[in-house]
C-alpha cells in the first residue's frame, strides 16, 4: 500500500559451524524466486554493510537506475550493523527478520513492516 518503495530483507540465523550470519537482500520475489541476497558472519561494521548492499545483483534500482529517484542506502548502512550487533549481543537468538523493510527515498528512511524473532530452546 505504500508506493514509491522498495522492500529489503534483513535477518540473521544462526549457524552451527560460523555462529550468527547476517542476510540482506531486496525483499519480495528478489529473494523468493532469484534467490538475490548475501549471507555474511556477523558482526558487520558501516564499510562492510555498504559492500553487503552494493554486492546483490539487484543493486542498481536501489541506486535508482534509468532516471529514477535513489532510495535511502545511507540508512541502510545504518541499520545493517544495528541488526548485526543485536545478534552478537543477544546469543539467545536462533533467527531474526524484518521483512519487509521498506526502503523510502533518500533523505526520508525506512519502515520495518513485519519482524519475527526466534528464541533458542533450552534443552
Amino acid at each position: 500500500m505504500l508506493a514509491g518503495v522498495k522492500e529489503v530483507i534483513i535477518g540473521m540465523a544462526h549457524d552451527s559451524i560460523f555462529g550468527p550470519m547476517l542476510i540482506f537482500g531486496l525483499g519480495g520475489v528478489y529473494v523468493e524466486i532469484l534467490k538475490d541476497f548475501r549471507f555474511v558472519i556477523d558482526p558487520v561494521n558501516e564499510s562492510e554493510a555498504r559492500e553487503i548492499i552494493t554486492g546483490i545483483k539487484t543493486y542498481p534500482p536501489l541506486a535508482g537506475a534509468m532516471g529514477t529517484k535513489p532510495f535511502d542506502i545511507g540508512v541502510l548502512v545504518y541499520v545493517i550493523p544495528r541488526v548485526s550487533r543485536l545478534a552478537c549481543d543477544f546469543t539467545e537468538i536462533e533467527e531474526f527478520e524484518i521483512s519487509p523493510l521498506m526502503v523510502i527515498e533518500k533523505g526520508i528512511g525506512v519502515l520495518a513492516v513485519d519482524m519475527r524473532l526466534v528464541l533458542k530452546r533450552e534443552l
